[in-house]
């Protein structure tokens, strides 16, 4: 098969293990960098080009399209849905997956386990949103933040109410949510390939921080999930329609929760915490649906 990778870098981790996969099984890979495509409209004639130079149609692509080029990006990935090619991730699945507030309706209505959320337009009534969560303390997440950027936890009413005004004043839109405190700082990362789980691992915060991102200097280690795990983490991924997604749990007295769906999840954290080949799970999801 012709498969190309939309991503920015041919360098970065995931990029290359998708692309060493592919070739080992034989397939033809091209690392295509979205934000140097161009998109031809044309009467049932959809094309895109390159650096100038029309493509040929793949069989299938897989799209890493970071946050900060979701909108060109998802434009990218539709001109190839329109040129009738598979894709691991479709532009409206990496669209809802973007919009946390979406997100989270989407899975509230499917009846996944999620903690207790509020969003609220610029609110001042802070006593009685921390009701509705259940706190202080609490976590407050700005709506388009990405690896614990824009996650802060209010753990009294005044420290609440200093961040919400902070966001009101930056017109920055939030959303707040109920503070697990049985999770210990530690989250699931669940890696979901098309109708199932292929690998998890668990991420711990350093001391000191409540946020589990490895980016933030976490650590992760391989856990067997639950049933009740693993079933939550692929009825997240079918509610946002999402054939490759990383979904993120906490650990709860009530049992698992989700705390966001990931359509553009990195393999270097979760390869090496497995020490499983995920990269090689994706590739024979594209072989098995093409």
């Amino acid at each position: 098969m012709k498969i190309n990778i939309l991503s920015r870098g041919k360098t970065l981790y995931s990029t290359q293990r998708m692309v060493e996969e592919a070739e080992a099984a034989g397939h033809q890979v091209k690392v295509i960098d979205p934000l140097k495509c161009d998109i031809k409209l044309e009467r049932q004639k959809p094309s895109v080009y390159y650096k100038g130079e029309k493509l040929d149609k793949p069989d299938a692509i897989i799209p890493r399209i970071g946050a900060s080029i979701t909108f060109y990006g998802t434009a990218i990935v539709r001109q190839f849905e329109a040129m009738n090619c598979f894709t691991t991730v479709s532009s409206q699945a990496l669209v809802r997956s973007r919009d946390k507030l979406q997100s989270l309706q989407r899975l509230s209505s499917a009846g996944v386990g999620m903690p207790k959320t509020v969003f609220t337009n610029f609110g001042k009534h802070t006593g009685a949103i921390l009701k509705m969560v259940d706190g202080p303390p609490v976590v407050i997440k700005v709506l388009e933040g990405t690896q614990g950027i824009g996650v802060n936890l209010a753990e009294d009413f005044d420290s609440a109410q200093t961040i919400l005004e902070a966001y009101n004043t930056m017109q920055s839109r939030v959303i707040v949510q109920e503070f697990i405190k049985e999770a210990g700082g530690a989250d699931l990362r669940a890696f979901v390939v098309g109708n199932r789980v292929v690998g998890a691992m668990k991420r711990q915060a350093m001391e000191g921080e409540f946020r589990s991102n490895l980016h933030r200097g976490g650590s992760a280690k391989q856990i067997k999930l639950s049933k009740e795990e693993e079933l939550t983490a692929i009825g997240a991924a079918k509610s946002l329609g999402l054939g490759v997604c990383g979904v993120d749990l906490l650990q709860s007295a009530r049992g698992p929760l989700v705390l966001e769906v990931n359509s553009s999840p990195g393999l270097e954290g979760i390869e090496g915490a497995t020490n499983y080949n995920i990269a090689r799970e994706i590739i024979k999801f594209i072989e098995q649906s093409v």
